[in-house]
């Protein structure tokens, strides 16, 4: 497997995003400057449960766009994850696992990380999986066009702005 450059570039990137989606909820000021743009950022759903995730993935899954854009890509399972510090995604086995909480919080039950790990499922070939590094430029251009096209336009610019500005290749 290539060595993962990115990696750092693109949790730093996604980290600011959910930062910002963090602060809007708090503080119900749903407007943010970003490059010279005026967005108004959409609510990021969040879940309660494994189940949840499991419906909510399956339901992506089951978009036409999303069948149409990666028609080789097979049904992706959701399991809990031991530990707390990450989730991620288990190629072998076509497995999101995400941690339920951390000191008291659902940090990974949220639709952005959810959907980080969606983009790694659905990287090419039959079964799901990418000839490159995990955080290639290619995995980050399909997180940001479910997170453009699902979340909204608002939070793919909102992403697509913070992963270059940390010099994240996409494409």
């Amino acid at each position: 497997m290539p060595r993962d450059s990115q990696r750092s570039r693109v949790y730093e990137a996604e980290t600011l995003v959910r930062t910002m989606f963090d602060r809007a909820d708090e503080r119900g000021l749903r407007t943010v400057d970003v490059a010279g743009s005026t967005l108004t950022l959409p609510i990021e759903r969040r879940f309660a449960s494994i189940e949840s995730v499991q419906t909510y993935v399956d339901s992506v899954m089951c978009l036409n766009w999303v069948r149409r854009q990666w028609p080789t890509a097979n049904a992706v399972h959701v399991r809990e994850r031991a530990g707390s510090t990450a989730s991620h995604y288990e190629r072998d086995t076509r497995t999101i696992a995400v941690p339920l909480h951390r000191q008291n919080q659902a940090w990974a039950l949220r639709e952005l990380v959810v959907l980080h790990e969606l983009a790694h499922h659905l990287g090419g070939g039959d079964n799901g999986t990418d000839d490159g590094p995990a955080h290639s430029g290619a995995f980050v251009d399909r997180f940001i066009t479910l997170v453009t096209e699902i979340v909204g336009h608002e939070a793919g610019f909102l992403l697509r702005t913070m992963m270059l500005d940390n010099g994240v290749r996409i494409g």
